[in-house]
């Protein structure tokens, strides 16, 4: 039983390994060449249509590229003269918890079948419009204008090669664990009965979404611990075949925006933002998506096989 287990944590593991090892790559030699710094300026003069100052471009840059640590890292480097308030410190957090590790994310679920322009537009546009959302509704009711208060701190570092290197090998190594611990849980939570109670909780949830129960264990994943984490499991499952096509393509589009709602919401938290746009409204706004998605989708299998809908949708190409 240990041995077959192993063999299909190991499976998993190598064929995310196969996905982010090339991304993490990519996006490394693309910052090295000063990628994030342009990607930077084209994104400043998109900043002042959500309320923000340009300065911020350069902070959805690098968490589209890389990840929330590296991004909160800038926006402190460059904030400090800025005077944000909450309700901007609210707009470009949710830019930064829809649109970051796009590389990665996208990689991911490509390897489950979801097109590449799927995944940018629900990320990029996604975030942009929720940002946009947030925006005029702060501003509008005059909520949140006061002076935001940040609660971490951190110095800008440089790395080496090397750091840089064993930093992202130390990354991998606690998927590797974070991946063995996960499957092992499911499997004791399936041979004790808890999975089917997990199923029953969240069967309305899923209803609404118009997601199938076979779902259940990659959405729970997705929302705790995020894509990243939670990609070597999606490939499990999705590769099982137990997940439709639909399911996947919708399981996906909500987790690309509301996903890893605990640790990535308190992270922007510490930067001072409001709970209400980085939570509340975030996972509302991912609902909507999901739900006019699965509404196009549902139309158009009235007159075509449902797989060769989700197929046009978004899947297999």
């Amino acid at each position: 039983m240990f041995k077959k287990m192993f063999g299909e944590i190991l499976q998993v593991y190598i064929s995310l390994l196969k996905v982010m090892v090339p991304a993490i790559i990519a996006v490394k030699i693309l910052d090295m060449f000063g990628g994030t710094l342009y990607l930077g300026q084209l994104l400043a003069p998109v900043m002042q249509w959500v309320g923000l100052p340009e300065q911020m471009g350069l902070v959805w840059a690098t968490a589209i590229l890389t990840n929330i640590y590296t991004a909160m890292i800038v926006f402190v480097d460059v904030s400090g003269d800025l005077q944000l308030s909450v309700a901007q410190v609210s707009v470009i957090g949710v830019l930064m918890l829809v649109s970051h590790s796009i590389p990665i994310e996208g990689a991911v679920a490509k390897m489950v079948g979801v097109r590449w322009r799927i995944t940018i537009a629900i990320k990029l546009i996604g975030g942009l419009l929720l940002a946009a959302l947030v925006n005029f509704l702060y501003t509008s009711f005059d909520y949140q204008q006061q002076e935001a208060t940040l609660l971490w701190q951190s110095s800008a570092q440089e790395l080496t090669l090397m750091q840089w290197a064993v930093s992202q090998l130390e990354l991998l190594v606690t998927i590797f664990f974070v991946i063995s611990v996960l499957m092992i849980l499911l499997a004791v939570l399936k041979k004790i009965g808890i999975e089917k109670l997990m199923h029953i909780a969240l069967s309305p949830f899923l209803k609404l979404l118009n997601i199938s129960k076979d779902a259940s264990n990659i959405t729970i994943v997705g929302i705790t611990l995020g894509l990243s984490f939670g990609a070597g499991l999606l490939i499990k499952e999705v590769k099982s075949g137990k997940i439709s096509k639909k399911d996947v393509l919708l399981s996906v589009c909500f987790l690309s925006i509301a996903h890893s709602l605990i640790e990535d919401t308190l992270l922007v938290l510490l930067l001072g933002a409001d709970v209400v746009a980085v939570l509340w409204m975030r996972v509302l706004f991912a609902l909507l998506v999901v739900a006019l998605i699965s509404r196009l989708l549902l139309r158009k299998s009235h007159r075509q096989p449902l797989n060769s809908t989700a197929d046009k949708a978004g899947l297999n190409g």
